[in-house]
């Protein structure tokens, strides 16, 4: 395991960007054998936090520093985030969102560097329920925040552009999605602002509507990958889901050690229950599965992790996505026999 981790450890350090950007591709299935390149911000959050763990190692350090610079170069506005960069050219169309955000500025307050003049922007962009919407986009309300109009008005520079994003994507000023809201209750605790939205996935995996609860991430395993890890944090009021959502991860087991469909599927279950305080007989299979499905150059496969909406026309994943979540899983777990020895 430990070779694992350092071969993987190794691919990271020698693909990470010079800006500190990781890559990501855009596929229209899920296999992402034929992909092209994409310059996202997203990716790199999600890649930074799974290797916070290993952050010991002068590599990760390394590789952490340079991609917190690029986080804070990426940032707008107000503290927030765009998914794409800002050299793509759907960055001007695009709204910032507050997925993004969450991700990003949880990344970067575990490395000591958050910037917290982002909490009243976030908070005032929720529906009446509590719950946050997607995207930080004009709606027909009074938003006491300088910040937040001269963001909106970004739109106005390109009108004909950003009605069409609206028309031709997926995406709507009024989305609320499960994903987003569990990242943000991720970043800012539990609270009475935050409070909705444990009732919320509660709900959610009550009623059995994990691989449609969110139009960007479809797949139920990165559902509960992001849940649980909620749980872990603090938030023990969802005990009553992750019961569920175990039950039904080991449910996927198949005589190979994997879990789900792919390898990414198998990473995110082995983190999703160590983060639900679970180690069954099924993760030593599944952990030895995906040391066997590393490839020589450290990495493994790419799939999709998220996609461009429920028709999913787009999907966004790398091999450097994939072996972030990998490490993620191998190091929590190796950290687990470590505290039992």
């Amino acid at each position: 395991m430990d070779q694992a981790i350092l071969k993987g450890i190794n691919y990271l350090y020698e693909h990470q960007y010079p800006h500190g950007e990781f890559c990501c591709y855009i596929s229209d299935e899920d296999e992402m054998k034929q992909c092209i390149p994409h310059s996202n911000v997203f990716p790199t959050s999600l890649i930074m936090y799974s290797i916070l763990q290993l952050q010991q190692d002068p590599k990760v350090k390394e590789m952490l520093e340079m991609g917190a610079a690029f986080l804070q170069y990426q940032k707008m506005r107000g503290g927030v985030w765009n998914n794409f960069t800002i050299l793509n050219p759907l960055f001007p169309i695009c709204p910032p969102d507050v997925d993004s955000t969450a991700c990003a500025s949880k990344v970067l307050q575990a490395l000591g560097k958050a910037d917290p003049q982002n909490e009243a922007i976030m908070m005032a962009n929720r529906h009446a329920s509590g719950l946050f919407y997607t995207w930080f986009t004009l709606r027909p309300s009074l938003v006491p925040i300088k910040d937040f109009w001269m963001l909106n008005l970004r739109a106005f520079k390109h009108p004909i552009s950003t009605f069409l994003f609206w028309r031709n994507t997926e995406a709507g000023r009024y989305d609320i999605d499960a994903a987003v809201n569990a990242n943000a209750l991720f970043y800012f605790g539990y609270r009475p602002e935050t409070a909705p939205i444990i009732d919320y996935m509660l709900d959610i995996i009550d009623q059995e509507k994990e691989g449609d609860c969110d139009l960007w991430y479809r797949n139920p395993f990165t559902i509960y990958y992001f849940f649980s890890r909620t749980y872990k944090a603090g938030m023990h009021q969802l005990k009553p889901a992750v019961d569920k959502i175990v039950q039904r991860i080991l449910k996927t087991s198949k005589p190979n050690g994997s879990f789900g469909e792919s390898i990414l599927d198998t990473a995110l279950s082995i983190s999703t229950l160590l983060q639900c305080g679970i180690n069954t007989s099924e993760m030593e299979a599944a952990v030895q599965y995906l040391i066997q499905q590393q490839k020589p150059s450290g990495c493994w496969s790419r799939w999709a992790v998220y996609y461009g909406g429920p028709k999913k026309r787009l999907c966004y994943g790398s091999e450097e996505m994939t072996t972030g979540f990998c490490l993620e899983a191998l190091a929590a777990y190796q950290y687990q026999l470590q505290q039992k020895a």
